[in-house]
C-alpha cells in the first residue's frame, strides 16, 4: 500500500533576472542558494535552488529564471502564493527588514491561528511569512546568512492554490494523504502529517484565468519515500485518468509530474538528505553544478549563461 506523503518537498516558480532572484532570496530573505544548475528540460536556462543549509526537502524553493520571458498573470488554475515559517516573535523584525529593502508589505494578517506578512519578490511572485506554526527542529539553518538565526526563515509552510475545480484539487490532496484541517472564509486547509512543510490551502473563490510567466509559481512537489513508490503512484494516477508523466531522474531526486483535474501541477519527489550541490572546491551554490550527463557540454552552457554572484554570509545583521 502506498504511504501518505509527509508534506511538501519543494515549490518551483518562474522569475526574470537570476541575479535579482539571488539578491532577494539570499541577500534579503536569508535563505541559502544551495544549488545553481540548469533546467534539465532546457540546459541554456538556470535552475536555482534555495533552502536551509543542506537544501533539506521541505525547506526548498526553486526558480527557473527567464530574463526574456513575458510577465505572468495571476489567476486560476495556479498556485497563488508560497509561504515560509518564521519564529513567532519575528514579524516586527521582518516588517522592518523588508521596509529597509523597499519591499511593500501587507499585514500582519490573521489567518487560522497564524499571523501572516504578504509581499512580492522582484518578479512579482507572491510570498508569505507565517508566524505561529511550530518551528521545525529537523533542519539546519544557514548560520552564515544575513539574517540572525533566531529570526530566520525555517522551512516552507505551504502553498495556496487557485484551482479551476477546488473539489477535484481537494480530492487529489486527499489521495496524496492530506487531511481536511479547517476552513477560514473561502480558504480550505489541507494538512499532511509530517514535521515540516505540511500545508496546502485550496481557495474557493472567483478569479480570472491566469497565464504562466515570470512572477508565477509553476508547481508544488510533495515528498515520497522511494523511487519504487513513484512507479506505483504513476500507475494509480494513470488508472484514474490523470495527466501523469513518466518517472524522471532529476539527479538530486527522482520524480514524476501529475496535473490534477483542477489544473494544479503537482510533482512527487523522493526524499533525500538534501539538494545542496558543490563542485568539490566551492561551497554549495557558489558555482554552476552540472550532472554527469551534461558535463560534456559545460563550455557551451557556461558561454550562454550569465555569471552569478552569491552574497557572502555575514553571520546575521543587527536590524531590530
Amino acid at each position: 500500500m502506498l504511504s501518505d506523503t509527509p508534506g511538501l518537498h519543494h515549490v518551483t516558480g518562474i522569475v526574470g533576472d537570476p541575479q535579482d532572484a539571488i539578491d532577494f532570496y539570499s541577500g534579503v530573505l536569508g535563505v541559502r542558494l544551495v544549488t545553481q544548475t540548469v533546467n534539465f528540460e532546457d540546459i541554456l536556462q538556470h535552475h536555482l535552488y534555495f533552502g536551509d543549509a543542506n537544501g533539506t526537502p521541505g525547506t526548498v524553493l526553486t526558480h527557473f529564471p527567464d530574463p526574456h520571458g513575458d510577465p505572468g498573470r495571476p489567476g486560476k488554475p495556479q498556485i497563488k502564493s508560497v509561504s515560509f515559517v518564521v519564529p513567532t516573535d519575528s514579524l516586527v523584525y521582518w516588517e522592518t527588514r523588508l521596509a529597509d529593502h523597499d519591499v511593500a508589505v501587507e499585514g500582519p494578517l490573521e489567518r487560522f491561528d497564524e499571523r501572516v506578512l504578504r509581499f512580492e519578490d522582484p518578479a512579482g511572485t507572491r510570498v508569505e511569512l507565517v508566524a505561529g506554526p511550530p518551528v521545525p527542529t529537523d533542519i539546519e539553518l544557514w548560520t552564515a546568512g544575513p539574517v540572525p538565526t533566531d529570526r530566520a526563515i525555517c522551512a516552507l509552510h505551504g502553498v495556496s492554490t487557485l484551482s479551476g475545480n477546488p473539489y477535484a484539487t481537494a480530492g487529489t490532496l486527499e489521495t496524496l494523504g492530506f487531511d481536511h484541517d479547517g476552513e477560514d472564509g473561502d480558504r480550505i486547509r489541507y494538512r499532511a502529517s509530517g514535521s515540516r512543510a505540511t500545508v496546502v490551502d485550496v481557495l474557493d473563490r472567483d478569479a480570472r484565468f491566469g497565464r504562466e510567466g515570470t512572477g508565477t509559481l509553476h508547481h508544488v512537489a510533495v515528498r515520497v519515500e522511494r523511487e519504487a513508490d513513484l512507479h506505483e503512484w504513476r500507475e494509480l494516477f494513470d488508472d484514474r485518468g490523470y495527466d501523469v508523466s513518466r518517472v524522471k531522474d532529476r539527479h538530486f531526486f527522482h520524480s514524476l509530474y501529475v496535473r490534477d483535474p483542477g489544473g494544479i501541477l503537482f510533482e512527487l519527489a523522493t526524499q533525500t538528505g538534501g539538494v545542496a550541490a558543490s563542485d568539490g572546491v566551492n561551497e554549495p551554490g557558489e558555482s554552476l553544478f552540472l550532472p554527469d550527463w551534461f558535463e560534456r557540454d559545460r563550455d557551451l552552457i557556461e558561454s550562454q549563461l550569465p555569471a552569478l554572484t552569491v552574497p557572502t554570509g555575514v553571520g546575521g545583521d543587527d536590524t531590530p
